[in-house]
């Protein structure tokens, strides 16, 4: 019995260090540090895109927001957009119910947004472009309000705002940013058309963060 104790003990040593080796890589796998830091940080972005509206016709979208990151995923956004809403679409349909020949020139309109939202980042990772250097990203969800200004048919109206965005990092201060959001707000068209509307705006543009980090 004594002859066989050495190699049971080998082996049980062999075991325990195989098995710490391998827990210990998968929980390592398991943790991605953060290394672009945006707590306590002010976010300005510079933004423009499509704003894909339910009553009128699709336009460009510009405008800006600004965010101040309370911890590392929570943040609050004030941005102001700008767009301008034209009605071809919907009078074209008017006119031929009313069997009309000429359409008259449809009317447009400034259509301004002054809106909050709570941010929270739900996940962050890395990515690879085409093989070359690894960026950080952030996947983040927002909610929130605010109103929108059509002062030649509605004038000042709630709106309420949801979406979802990606922010990819470029360097420490600067990142590259999508968005997408939901505007649901009650529509006044000039043809006496009434209704909730849910407009869809499509976003990119560039985000500064303060103050700068190396």
């Amino acid at each position: 019995m004594v002859l066989f104790t050495p190699s049971v003990a080998r082996a049980q040593c062999v075991d325990e260090a195989l098995k710490e080796q391998l827990i210990g890589r998968r929980a390592y796998r398991g943790v991605v540090p953060r290394l672009f830091k945006k707590s306590l940080r002010h976010e300005i972005s510079p933004m423009g895109g499509w704003y894909a509206a339910d009553l009128s016709d699709g336009a460009p979208v510009y405008g800006g927001a600004y965010t101040f990151h309370f911890t590392e995923d929570l943040g609050l956004e004030a941005s102001y957009f700008r767009t301008r809403q034209k009605y071809g679409l919907l009078q074209a349909i008017i006119d031929r119910q009313q069997g009309l020949v000429q359409f008259q020139e449809s009317p447009e309109e400034d259509v301004q947004m002054f809106m909050g939202h709570l941010i929270w980042s739900l996940a962050y990772g890395k990515v690879r472009w085409l093989g070359g250097g690894i960026s950080r990203f952030d996947f983040y969800l927002a909610l929130g309000g605010g109103a929108t200004d059509t002062s030649e048919t509605g004038g000042l109206g709630l709106t309420g705002s949801g979406g979802f965005g990606l922010k990819f990092y470029l360097t420490q201060w600067l990142a590259l940013r999508l968005d997408a959001r939901d505007h649901v707000r009650e529509h006044r068209a000039p043809f006496a058309v009434e209704k909730i509307v849910n407009d869809v705006s499509l976003m990119g543009g560039l985000s500064l963060f303060l103050p700068f980090t190396s």
